[in-house]
């Protein structure tokens, strides 16, 4: 059940942290990209301006066809003879554009393809008269283009799965809340569940036992003491709803009161005789003279006795027997039950939540060791203390519940201050 309930946290918690990834990821690609069409813009943009900047200073300043600057070539007409530059490609000049400009004296430009290459042919009227043609090769521009969009279309993926990859690093981020409060809400449910189920089973039974004595000659003592218990176990449950409450804010701190044990098992054994008798289950506990009281929360503590007792009734085969002591500065809670004891595959995770023997998921036994017990070692936890299973060389289980007393946890506190 814990692997199921884990799984569907994680899918949740993997969908949203991919959905933040994707949308991060795209949001970066549609600004790289967007930024790249403009930087592409800009530099052809500025590659005409100093293309046309060019041609315009080689045709106005060039005296004759041997003197214009690199990758450039220059066909002069003065009246009817035409001087064309050395090297000049293979296909060029442009006779057409020459014969247009001599004829009309308009200025033209044309990009044109002559031996593979692409060239700008630009022809105008000089103020002294000659019609001065520049072809200027525009590979080199080419080129610097395509290296530009290269580096950007490059730079453009690297961060676009840099982006990715922090965007799920940041929707892991932004979704960790997400999963403690799905966490904390299935806690409360599987905690509020199994605690409940003992309190309210209790009250029913009391309620029709108390129906049965009102509607019967039964002594108004009787009646009185099973009222009596139903308002108790009423005021359990409340303490019981209460303390889960205040365990799912994590506002809220730790409750420190003073408990008895002794009482407090007392109280716990009565209200439990009603499920004992059920299952054929005698309960006896003793406890020392003297036994120092601990710092806690009552009904955590509450809680923890129950679902001792709870377990051990049903793991039982005719009693079980509680032990209050004190031991070296602690409060020790022996709870023992004359049952088949724990099987040796559970022994490691049995104070884990859900934790279920594999034998008995095998044959159908629903007596098991579960929830109830990893309870039980979250509440020893939080007052400082443990639970553990003892090994007596008796037959059954010895669960042991161990808590520092008063005097004790209070110079913990100090030291640890």
């Amino acid at each position: 059940m814990t692997g199921r309930v884990r799984s569907a946290d994680e899918r949740i918690v993997r969908r949203a942290t991919r959905r933040i990834g994707l949308q991060t990821g795209a949001a970066v690609a549609v600004a790289v990209f967007g930024l790249t069409a403009i930087a592409a813009l800009v530099v052809l943009r500025g590659q005409h301006t100093a293309e046309d900047q060019l041609i315009t200073t080689t045709i106005e300043q060039a005296d004759d066809v041997t003197d214009p600057p690199a990758g450039v070539w220059l066909v002069i007409r003065d009246g009817g003879h035409v001087d064309v530059g050395p090297g000049i490609p293979a296909g060029l000049p442009d006779r057409s554009q020459l014969d247009l400009v001599s004829a009309d004296g308009v200025a033209r430009s044309a990009d044109v393809v002559a031996d593979g290459r692409e060239y700008r042919v630009d022809t105008r009227r000089r103020s002294d008269g000659d019609v001065v043609q520049a072809v200027l090769d525009l590979s080199a521009d080419h080129a610097e283009r395509v290296r530009l969009l290269e580096a950007y279309l490059v730079s453009g993926a690297a961060g676009l799965v840099v982006a990715c990859v922090v965007g799920v690093w940041l929707g892991r981020r932004a979704v960790a809340p997400l999963a403690a409060a799905l966490a904390l809400q299935r806690r409360f449910v599987a905690d509020a569940g199994h605690e409940l189920r003992t309190p309210l089973t209790l009250l029913s039974t009391r309620a029709q036992f108390a129906a049965q004595a009102l509607g019967q000659d039964t002594d108004v003592a009787t009646a009185r003491s099973d009222v009596d218990r139903l308002v108790v176990d009423a005021a359990h449950l409340t303490g019981i709803l209460d303390d889960l409450l205040l365990a799912a804010d994590p506002r809220q701190v730790q409750v420190d009161e003073v408990v008895v044990v002794s009482e407090l098992v007392n109280d716990a054994v009565e209200s439990a005789r009603l499920s004992a008798e059920r299952h054929g289950v005698a309960l006896v506990w003793t406890s020392e003279d003297r036994v120092p009281a601990v710092l806690g929360s009552p009904a955590s503590l509450r809680r923890a006795m129950t679902a001792l007792l709870d377990n051990a009734i049903r793991h039982a085969d005719s009693s079980v027997c509680l032990t209050v002591r004190a031991d070296d500065g602690d409060v020790v809670v022996d709870v023992r039950d004359d049952g088949p004891g724990v099987a040796p595959e559970v022994m490691v995770t049995m104070f884990n939540r859900f934790a279920t023997s594999p034998a008995d998921e095998r044959l159908g036994d629903n007596r098991r060791y579960g929830l109830g017990l990893a309870l039980v070692n979250e509440v020893a936890v939080q007052h400082n203390g443990a639970v553990s299973v003892v090994d007596t060389g008796r037959r059954g289980a010895t669960l042991r519940l161990r808590l520092p007393a008063v005097r004790a946890s209070r110079r913990d506190r100090r030291a640890r201050a």
